[in-house]
């Protein structure tokens, strides 16, 4: 049986002469561009969205913003690529109207309008908003390390400069050494000729000097680490990818649970979460046009200030407890064992001593811990090598902003509680299963955290534009005309 027969190379046909004839009804492009043309670009903050009356006219943003848009979606993020797409694709040509700029204006674009792509994805928030495609009900919070355009071996902290100069110091005293002992001897019988040696210690000096130079700047930013290549980056543990530490930024996103789009999102150059959930979650609310949210999330955002501000402001927070402090031998002997008595300022142990209110602790952030301890009674139990193994006896420290955490805690006792605690993986995760490992981008290409931030930006517009074609193709909806 023959193979299917294509058509001759050599034939001459007659093809479509407009470009809108190469396109689908349905082409996802045809929605990126209803999308950007809805935008005011100058409003936005757009570079060149008002063209200057003399000079070189500029690409036209709004294009180049089709481009990014079309090239996220389809995996293609690098420059080059995007400049090859605009000869080859014929729904980039439709896209740009054939215009084909270079590869150093199309990275350009990205990097000088970092703040005003941001701007665009709080757009479309808004739109899905007036669409109806958020539930308002509950919140999906989680972040992940995602990798810099940065070797770790470009951040330095103090200890580890300390440690390679003292190894330098080493290595100059022992050559020092060779020296002496070349000198005492006869230059023939000499294992190390004088003028290896020599060169090898010029090398040292200089590196010796340039680590003088690190320690100095690191003393002048307060003894924090610095990079000498992205100067936002930070030393992480990445999310996924099997390495102990990397230079990372760590994204932190909040998914509405009806339709898994994310509402927004921040770029943060801490390792951990604190300070970003109030901040998150008030932004969802402005978006939504809401007062009232549920948040899930886990541990790593269990802190007392953080979730005391997102309570009093209408954030209702689900997320397990984490715990602080020693173990104590006996699980029964927890700390959630000891029940707090809010009128009379004291805790019960499980066996029913009363632990009384001693001088508060120090934390190492400057704030106070009150301390509770009972040391007589401590003495006399006969369950005290189950309870602690510190000779004073048990001690409960209560954390500022305690009584924010019993609420939390004890809703997360409740099945209702449990509940939306195990739809978290189901919210929050999708959008970072699809960005990193289905659309490969677990790296950035953009340096500092603005640049980064609007990175970013595309990526996830790129999804929740993803997500809003396949629920609206769902229910036979044209998007394209709802947009327009």
């Amino acid at each position: 049986m023959p193979y299917i027969k294509g058509e001759n190379r050599d034939q001459f046909t007659f093809i479509p002469l407009c470009l809108d004839d190469y396109i689908e009804e349905d082409s996802i492009c045809r929605v990126v561009r209803a999308f950007v043309e809805c935008l005011d670009m100058k409003t936005l903050g757009f570079r060149y969205a008002e063209p200057k009356e003399t000079g070189r006219p500029p690409y036209d943003p709004a294009s180049m913003l089709m481009l990014y848009l079309y090239g996220y979606q389809n995996q293609v993020r690098s420059s080059r690529r995007l400049h090859a797409e605009t000869k080859r694709n014929v729904e980039v040509m439709w896209l740009m109207e054939k215009v084909t700029p270079d590869d150093k204006t199309i990275c350009n674009f990205r990097k000088d309008n970092a703040a005003a792509l941001k701007k665009v994805f709080r757009e479309f928030s808004l739109w899905c908003n007036r669409q109806g495609l958020y539930g308002k009900e509950l919140l999906g919070v989680d972040g992940t390390k995602i990798r810099a355009n940065n070797s770790r071996k470009n951040i330095h902290s103090q200890k580890y400069e300390e440690k390679k100069l003292a190894t330098v110091e080493k290595k100059i005293d022992r050559y020092i050494a060779m020296l002496e002992k070349n000198d005492t001897e006869e230059q023939i019988e000499a294992k190390i000729p004088t003028e290896a040696i020599v060169n090898a210690l010029n090398r040292l000096y200089e590196k010796k000097e340039k680590i003088n130079v690190l320690l100095e700047r690191i003393a002048d930013n307060g003894g924090n680490e610095i990079s000498t290549v992205d100067p936002d980056a930070h030393i992480m543990h990445p999310s996924g990818d099997g390495r102990n530490l990397d230079a990372c930024y760590n994204v932190i996103t909040a998914v509405d649970e009806k339709h898994k789009l994310i509402a927004d999102f921040e770029v943060s150059t801490c390792p951990d979460e604190k300070g970003i959930l109030p901040t998150l979650t008030e932004n969802v609310k402005e978006i939504m046009g809401v007062t009232e949210i549920s948040a899930v999330a886990d541990k790593g955002f269990y802190d007392g200030e953080d979730i005391e501000n997102c309570e009093t402001n209408g954030t209702v927070c689900y997320m397990p407890k984490a715990e602080n402090g020693r173990l104590a031998p006996d699980p029964k002997y927890s700390h959630d064992k000891f029940k707090y008595d809010k009128e009379n300022d004291y805790y019960i142990c499980p066996e029913g001593s009363i632990l009384y209110s001693r001088k508060p602790r120090k934390r190492k952030d400057g704030k106070y811990n009150r301390a509770y301890t009972n040391a007589a009674a401590c003495h006399k139990c006969p369950c005290y090598a189950q309870c602690t193994t510190d000779k004073r006896g048990r001690e409960i420290q209560r954390v500022p902003n305690q009584d924010a955490l019993d609420i939390v805690d004890a809703r997360m006792r409740t099945e209702d509680g449990r509940t939306k605690f195990r739809k978290r993986k189901q919210i929050v995760e999708h959008p970072f299963g699809t960005m990193k490992y289905v659309w490969g981008y677990r790296n950035f290409l953009c340096r500092s955290v603005e640049k980064v931030t609007g990175e970013q930006s595309l990526v996830f517009l790129a999804y929740n534009l993803r997500r809003v074609i396949n629920i609206f193709k769902e229910n036979g909806t044209n998007l394209q005309e709802i947009m327009a």
